[in-house]
């Protein structure tokens, strides 16, 4: 008894609906820019600790969070006031908070930037508090930019008859320009006469491309590969050239190679996303009522008699799935994962069993792409 996979299309668990396939294609052209980065030419993290004021009853529970109230017990000592002996705090409109953010490459004092407020502490809201003035630090424990402004939460809460709703998270806010950079990071273009590029994906063939299409453009020893990422490119030598050079570099447009085959499982879900279309060998599983098995078999076309052509030996798969007595899909053609995936997902198979289905196949080297479960 054969179905056709037609039948069981409505019958697609919503686990593995998001099933997504890059199946292969044309290359396409991409910009260097795209595909490198000029090395040097990177972010950096700062992070800072202060408080969140003017929270409507919304803060920390001071009893709970010890700290922030040694946060505004310090304060305030900063600032000449001194707290009499003994008297206990009870905050509730303020929060103790993280600020973090990114320093841009070639950013200079004066610049603003977007700044991310994250609770602490157990407040249950930050809307409609002000973050007062917090240094920002680098990892080598210097100031960067200094953080202040009016923190802009995104949810809402909403409580009606003893019910709470609540959509989005609201203990995490923004300040759209909320800090100032103080200081600037050198950043140096190069050593010397050169610049380096770094691959955004380690690849030998895509390197070997890039300093083809740089030497053609460029002259010949414009670009040499060090190695599968880093490709050293001669650059001129004043600032203004070599900027317009490297704007130059990057625009130009480079075909990348083929990526290797992937195969990334969110066990949860059950999606399932291949970077390209991935064949199978010839194997057998079974797998609790589940059985998977794939034939390899040589087909060969021969031409009409004096008619010139050539023998053509192809290879045709059929892939058969038994999941109850006289249920059975058939799939011919090429042998391909997509395929085996698609008649699964059709005869109703958990996250599980295909979790556990394609770990077989790639151990019993039926699977020939790398499997990485999220």
């Amino acid at each position: 008894m054969r179905i056709s996979i037609s039948i069981f299309k409505e019958l697609i668990p919503a686990a593995f609906t998001a099933l997504c396939l890059a199946l292969p294609g044309s290359v396409h052209a991409e910009r260097l820019k795209d595909l490198a980065s000029v090395q040097g030419v990177r972010q950096n993290q700062l992070i800072g600790y202060g408080l969140v004021v003017g929270l409507d009853g919304s803060g920390d529970q001071t009893t709970q969070t010890p700290f922030t109230v040694q946060s505004v017990i310090s304060m305030l000592q900063n600032m000449g006031v001194n707290l009499p002996a003994g008297v206990s705090l009870q905050l509730k409109n303020v929060a103790a908070v993280v600020v973090t953010t990114s320093l841009p490459p070639f950013a200079q004092p004066g610049q603003m930037l977007d700044v991310t407020v994250s609770s602490m502490g157990n407040a249950k809201s930050l809307r409609g508090g002000t973050l007062l003035m917090t240094p920002l630090k680098g990892a080598d424990g210097q100031i960067y930019g200094i953080a202040q402004g009016n923190v802009v939460v995104g949810g809402v809460g909403a409580a009606a008859n003893g019910s709470k709703a609540q959509i989005n998270h609201l203990s995490v806010g923004r300040i759209s320009g909320g800090a100032t950079v103080e200081r600037a990071v050198p950043t140096a273009l190069g050593q010397g006469d050169f610049v380096y590029l770094e691959l955004n994906d380690t690849d030998f063939s895509t390197a070997s491309r890039v300093v083809e299409t740089i030497n053609q453009r460029f002259g010949a020893e414009t670009a040499a590969a060090q190695d599968g990422r880093v490709i050293r490119v001669r650059a001129p030598q004043g600032s203004d050239e070599r900027v317009s050079f490297l704007g130059a570099l990057q625009s130009m447009n480079v075909t990348p190679a083929q990526v290797a085959a992937k195969v990334i499982l969110n066990a949860r879900t059950g999606s399932v996303v291949m970077n390209q279309a991935v064949t199978l060998d010839s194997c057998a599983i079974s797998h609790g009522n589940l059985q998977v098995v794939i034939n390899t078999e040589p087909v060969i076309s021969q031409p009409a008699p004096l008619s010139g052509g050539q023998t053509v030996v192809a290879q045709t798969s059929q892939i058969e799935i038994k999941k109850e007595p006289g249920q059975v899909l058939f799939l011919k053609g090429g042998a391909s994962l997509a395929d085996v995936v698609k008649a699964l997902n059709a005869i109703g198979a958990t996250p599980q069993d295909l979790l556990a289905i394609l770990q077989a196949m790639k151990a019993a080297g039926s699977l020939r792409a790398e499997l990485e479960v999220i």
